[in-house]
Order: structure tokens, then sequence, then C-alpha cells
């Protein structure tokens, strides 16, 4: 068989997994904290027909002879960049402006992600709520006043007891409190910090696995990740009442739409004119 059906067809999955990633972009591009990837091809294996070889007295050197035998997917890359912010108006929305991830907790696993649109869940019988994501993921920070930085825990809040919650830049939760130890209701009291919000950053934020739900998990090439209060040692400052939007370009995914499908026409057209030729091939007895 020819070497270009082969190369064709290699060339079809390719542009295939181009189109995979560009339509998962653009599905994405209404989601918040969504981070969009590229796909980058490099060339497969190579057929040596003839080797190189040096020059002599009598004869100069000569160049490798040899044939290519397709492409392949060589990465799916994150693009990491910053998305923009939308306003929202609800306290407990949170967008991170720089590097870094909230950290969160599903199932006593440890999950990161851009993804801010927290809510307090119900309260329990002792009265306290925990803040959490979309699919009932704990958000994890600190508590306390100050802030025990060295103990990582579910951001939890009696919020019988406290009202006017708010979060700062600096992922600092503050409240008032309305009721004392007693229950009984508290007139004029002074603005509290309760604890913070907590943001990790990585040695390399690309080598971070997507899990699915807007979430991250860590792996060997992500490296650990370095969790401490929002605005220090790099990380991003928190906006409240913010989410940060998907960072799909519409403009570039749409060019690279049309890349993916000239490319895949282009092969299908080499696997038709190899099969052309082969028929040729064969027609040579009648």
């Amino acid at each position: 068989m020819l070497r270009s059906m082969f190369s064709g067809v290699s060339g079809l999955r390719s542009h295939q997994a181009m189109m995979d990633v560009v339509g998962n972009n653009v599905a994405n591009v209404n989601t918040s904290g969504f981070k969009s990837s590229r796909a980058t091809f490099q060339e497969a294996l190579t057929q040596v027909q003839r080797g190189a070889t040096a020059a002599t007295a009598a004869q100069g050197g000569i160049n490798p002879f040899q044939l290519g035998l397709g492409a392949r997917t060589a990465t799916v890359d994150a693009v990491m960049g910053q998305g923009a912010l939308q306003l929202t108006g609800r306290s407990t929305d949170l967008a991170i402006q720089g590097e870094g991830m909230f950290v969160v907790e599903r199932d006593g696993a440890q999950f990161f992600s851009r993804a801010g649109a927290f809510n307090f869940d119900a309260p329990d019988p002792a009265g306290v709520s925990r803040l959490v994501g979309p699919g009932g993921e704990r958000v994890q920070g600190y508590l306390g006043s100050p802030p025990d930085e060295a103990t990582l825990v579910d951001v939890e809040l009696n919020l019988r007891d406290f009202a006017d919650v708010a979060i700062g830049v600096d992922g600092s939760i503050t409240g008032r409190r309305i009721r004392d130890a007693g229950g009984n209701p508290v007139e004029g009291a002074p603005e509290e910090v309760l604890g913070a919000v907590a943001v990790a950053t990585f040695g390399n934020t690309n080598g971070l696995e997507r899990e699915g739900n807007s979430l991250y998990r860590t792996t060997p090439n992500s490296g650990a990740p370095d969790i401490g209060r929002a605005g220090q040692e790099g990380r991003g400052a928190l906006q409240a009442g913010s989410l940060e939007m998907s960072n799909v370009d519409l403009a570039q995914e749409f060019t690279n739409l049309i890349l993916a499908q000239r490319g895949f026409q282009a092969n299908s057209r080499l696997i038709t004119s190899s099969d052309e030729m082969l028929q040729d091939l064969v027609n040579l007895k009648r």
C-alpha cells in the first residue's frame, strides 16, 4: 500500500483531535473560570531510505534520504491566561485577578478551580454553614482572628451569629456579630475578621489535570501546590461580587476551526488520490 495513504489517515486523526479541542473551547465560551486549550502537531515516524555519508577525497558528502510517515497530535496544552471579570453583585462570588486557584475538597480529595461561583449551604443543627461550590465542593481556607494559616480547613461560619459577611481582596472574611455566645442580640458590634479563603499556585500550572466540573488535580509535572493568602507571594488578589469568565477567544477559535476543516479536507483528498493511483495500478492488467 502507498505510504501517502497512511500519512493521510494520520492527518485525519490529528485534525480531528484539533477539531475536538476547538469544539470544546467554543462549547465553554460562557463557562466561568474555563481555560481554553490548543492542539499542536508533530511529525510521526520517518523511514530512512539511505543514510548520510561524510565527504571523502574523491566524493562529496551525501544527505540522508528519508520519507515521512505522517503526523500526530503532540500536545493539548491549557491556555491559562486571565479571563475578563463579570460583575454579579453576589458577595460570595469570587474571582482571582492574577495567578492562583481556589482550593476545594470533595469526597476527601483536594482539587483546584478558577470558578468562584460559591455560596453558603444550609446550616447544620449548630447553625454552621460552609462555603461551597456548585457541586458541593467545600472551599478551603483558614479560620480564626487572625486566621490560623498553619491549618487548612473548610471555610465555615455560624451565620446565625454573624451578618454582613464580606470577603476582601486578600481573602479575609469579615462579619458583624449580631448574637453573643448565649444567643442574645448584640447591638452595634464592630466588624470582625472571621477567617480567610486560601489560594494555591503551582510551579507548572499547565501540568494540572482537568477533572471535569471546572476542577483540576495535581500531577507529577504540576508540582505541589503552594497554598496561602491571596495577594501574597505571587498569588493573585480576590475580587468579591465578580466571576472570571472564560478566556476563549472566539476569533482565534473560528480561525482554528477553518484550519482544522481545511486540513481534514486536504488529508481526505490525499487518501482519495492514493486510492485512484492504486486503482490505476490494478487496471494495468485487463
